[in-house]
């Protein structure tokens, strides 16, 4: 839909209000999503409804750019209630962070971004450093910074990025007043760095995918993420809850990656976060569940994403079913009824004739 400027927090929020901790959260709502592609404007008014877009409605930017008549870009923008994910794709320029902008408003926001194409060089007061593609920044709004944003290569020249802006009075206490006054460049392949990394990228690419969950418990996936990777960083002990917020965060990316492994057991699982089973049994209690319940769940709901992905729609369901960690087929059937209400054969035929939508069950 053609973009009306978005809304990102301009003032700090109240660290008693926690996304998806408000009451009346309820699950199953779509993220809200607002979308800019600048067709039917002039190459400079683009460039100034993205540049209010992008920057100015958030955390105030100068952005220099060599030729605005030619500008064309598009944005992305997914309202997780307190938090806010953006995508865009730009042309190479710079971005300025300056002390007169800081001193005007300052949101007082964490600003996490993966490039996706091309990199970042970031002046700040203690240095340089350069942001490849596939790594992650770390910057704060209350601080002035220049960063250079380039393209890929000849053949792709636009600029590429994910981000996630994250107040940091959402932040445990001990982090809220000790975030990073430069930017950190650090890895998004391994650790938490990764879990982050992936939870953005697969948001901005899909965000339907994350259905029943709400909004607003998204948002408050992102700062427990963001929390548990700082906290590591500067090493900061996080209070009790937080650590156990961290670890499960840790236990269930561990799950994400090994899921196709039919004999993932809660033993395996307990063992390599060097826990007891029955320690790890009472983690996934006080968070409502139970392992074995969490594992199925979440095979099933893979499952469920290949069948209707038109990519796979040649493959038998029993190695469907297979892949995704269920050794019997009727297995799965059965599983895949009670959860949907309905053979995963039904729904495949349903969901490739579009009378299921892609976020649907």
């Amino acid at each position: 839909m053609p973009l009306e400027l978005p809304g990102p927090p301009h003032a700090p929020a109240d660290p008693s209000r926690r996304p998806g901790r408000a009451a009346g959260c309820g699950g199953g709502e779509p993220v809200r999503e607002t979308v800019y592609s600048g067709e039917g404007r002039s190459g400079a008014e683009r460039f100034e409804r993205w540049r209010q877009a992008a920057f100015a409605s958030h955390n105030p930017c100068e952005l220099l750019l060599e030729r605005p008549e030619d500008f064309d870009a598009s944005l992305r923008v997914l309202d997780l209630g307190a938090v806010w994910g953006t995508s865009f794709r730009c042309p190479p320029m710079t971005s300025a962070r300056t002390a007169r902008l800081i001193r005007q408003a300052d949101p007082e926001l964490l600003y996490l971004a993966v490039p996706r194409r091309g990199r970042i060089a970031v002046d700040h007061a203690d240095g340089q450093l350069t942001v490849d593609t596939g790594q992650l920044l770390v910057m704060s709004s209350s601080y002035p910074y220049r960063a250079r944003l380039s393209g890929g290569d000849d053949a792709e020249p636009a600029f590429a990025l994910d981000d996630l802006l994250v107040p940091r009075a959402l932040l445990p206490a001990s982090l809220a007043t000790c975030s990073p006054s430069v930017a950190l460049c650090l890895p998004s392949d391994l650790g938490l760095g990764g879990l982050l990394s992936q939870f953005l990228t697969q948001l901005v690419d899909d965000a339907d995918a994350f259905r029943p969950a709400s909004p607003h418990t998204l948002g408050t996936v992102a700062v427990d993420l963001v929390g548990a990777l700082l906290s590591a960083h500067l090493d900061r002990p996080l209070p009790p809850e937080e650590r156990e917020r961290a670890l499960t965060l840790r236990v269930h990316a561990f799950v994400q990656r090994h899921l196709a492994e039919p004999d993932l057991s809660p033993a395996h699982i307990a063992a390599a976060h060097h826990l007891s089973v029955r320690s790890l049994h009472r983690l996934f209690q006080r968070n409502g569940t139970t392992v074995r319940s969490f594992l199925r769940g979440q095979r099933l709901e893979r499952a469920r994403r290949a069948l209707r992905d038109p990519a796979s729609a040649q493959l038998p369901i029993a190695a469907i079913a297979r892949r995704h960690g269920f050794v019997r087929p009727a297995d799965f059937t059965r599983a895949f009824r009670a959860a949907y209400g309905q053979p995963p054969s039904d729904y495949r035929e349903a969901a490739l004739r579009g009378a299921i939508g892609c976020g649907g069950s």
